[in-house]
């Protein structure tokens, strides 16, 4: 009796023990839980040193791609002069035994005088004989070495298309985390970009072209094929006034929040143009960018 009281004493220890470490697991998970989840401002720099990377390659391959043709053209010629040798090779044989024979009979040589002969003809033939399979080695080796790059730009050609796809899905994935926000002129949504990495990522989308820009008070400034001028900013507000001039036309934009998608038709073809501001600096400054349709017009070379 005694022992089994021990025993049952020493499982109810074993369960306090087991429940502890249980209860302090779920504080933990539940205080990782309740862990804000932040999201990292380098993904927009590893998209950018992925697309750089998958460019770079593309380069690599396309320059490795031409050496390899260079190799395969001096091959093909390498070929073709051992080719040229062996009938050179020929031929000089059967005139040097034409002209043994007749030498022969002109100065009555010997039959030994002539093996003699003989043999040095054989010599000669195998010395060239020997030129021809050295060059042929040569040319084994050669063809070997580009058949092995040549396996090796198929391996890193297949490694860029990999690196591809993922900065394509990375790319996806920014896009999607992108504002879309209703402009000023007719209520049409857009993404918007509310910095300069945010501005990087839809300048990659590559549905629009973009011109950032900074805009002092009362100083008109060409942006594109438009001009800006800035006439009042309120910070506290974060609000600003300016005229957009387009095509002999000037549009007053009055009270405008940071972010807030300014619209207007410009050029022969009547295209949506978009201004956004994302920073008001001091009285006296702003900073945004003007988004253009893919085609537009192009601004002079200079500004």
């Amino acid at each position: 009796m005694i022992g089994s009281d021990e025993g049952v004493e020493s499982r109810q220890d074993v369960g306090v023990q087991n429940q502890a470490p249980q209860g302090e697991t779920r504080q933990n998970m539940s205080t990782i839980d309740d862990t804000p989840r932040t999201y990292s401002g380098a993904l927009l720099a590893v998209l950018a040193v992925a697309l750089l990377c998958a460019v770079g390659g593309l380069i690599w391959t396309y320059t490795l791609s031409g050496r390899i043709a260079h190799g395969e053209a001096a091959l093909t010629e390498a070929n073709q002069q051992n080719a040229r040798l062996a009938a050179q090779l020929r031929e000089t044989d059967a005139r040097l035994k034409v002209t043994a024979e007749e030498l022969g009979k002109s100065l009555g040589l010997t039959q030994k005088q002539m093996d003699a002969r003989a043999q040095q003809i054989m010599a000669h033939e195998a010395a060239a004989n020997q030129r021809l399979e050295n060059a042929q080695k040569i040319t084994a080796q050669q063809v070997s070495a580009v058949s092995s790059d040549l396996s090796n730009v198929k391996t890193d050609v297949g490694g860029v298309k990999t690196d591809l796809g993922k900065t394509q899905t990375d790319l996806a994935t920014a896009v999607s985390q992108l504002q879309s926000m209703k402009g000023d002129l007719d209520g049409h949504s857009t993404l918007i970009a509310r910095n300069h990495d945010e501005l990087e990522v839809l300048k990659h989308k590559g549905d629009r072209d973009y011109y950032e820009f900074t805009l002092d008070k009362n100083s008109r400034k060409p942006v594109g094929t438009v001009s800006l001028e800035l006439k009042k900013t309120d910070s506290k507000k974060s609000k600003f006034t300016m005229i957009v001039y387009a095509d002999d036309n000037k549009y007053e934009k009055k009270d405008k929040n940071l972010n807030e998608p300014l619209q207007f038709y410009s050029g022969k073809d009547r295209a949506l143009y978009e201004i956004v501001i994302n920073t008001i600096n001091g009285k006296n400054q702003v900073a945004g960018y003007l988004s253009t349709p893919k085609g537009a017009p192009a601004p002079p070379s200079g500004h």
